[in-house]
């Protein structure tokens, strides 16, 4: 029997995603604070989860069971880093949509201890066919998206 974790993807919150996550060692720099290529992974674990909630499964999308094979490709990431986070620290991923407009889907991601903005991304992701073109998400999937923002 396969257990189920009802909070392992965060919530749907106001108008987005929240996430929490725990820093480790593995996700500080010899410094003692978060190396600065561990809030892209947080960042992408929020997006990944927001779709999922959604009912946007990459699994599904690139096993085609919604039309062609598809997948989700950053196009651009604006990152500021604004306070160091450091180890046992616990964060909140927010994921807000901004705009879903043809291939693109833009977010805004922000990296919270507390109230404490630590981090935040401008993402752009396209959503790309199995060879690489960009496509519109299908319809009924952006509605979904949509819905959910």
């Amino acid at each position: 029997m396969q257990q189920t974790w009802n909070d392992l993807s965060g919530h749907l919150a106001d108008g987005g995603h929240v996430l929490a996550v725990r820093v480790y060692y593995e996700d500080t720099d010899f410094t003692g604070l978060v190396y600065h290529g561990s809030y892209v992974r947080f960042f992408e674990r929020g997006r990944s989860d927001f779709l999922r909630l959604c009912g946007i499964h990459h699994a599904e999308l690139g096993a085609g069971l919604h039309g062609p094979a598809l997948a989700f490709a950053v196009r651009q990431l604006n990152v500021s880093y604004l306070r160091p986070a450091r180890i046992d620290d616990v964060l909140e991923i927010r994921t807000q949509l901004v705009e879903a407009r043809g291939a693109r889907i833009r977010l805004l991601q922000r990296a919270l201890r507390a109230d404490e903005l630590l981090a935040e991304a401008d993402v752009t992701v396209a959503v790309i066919t199995a060879d690489g073109r960009p496509t519109r998400l299908p319809a009924h999937l952006a509605q979904r998206l949509e819905n959910k923002a």
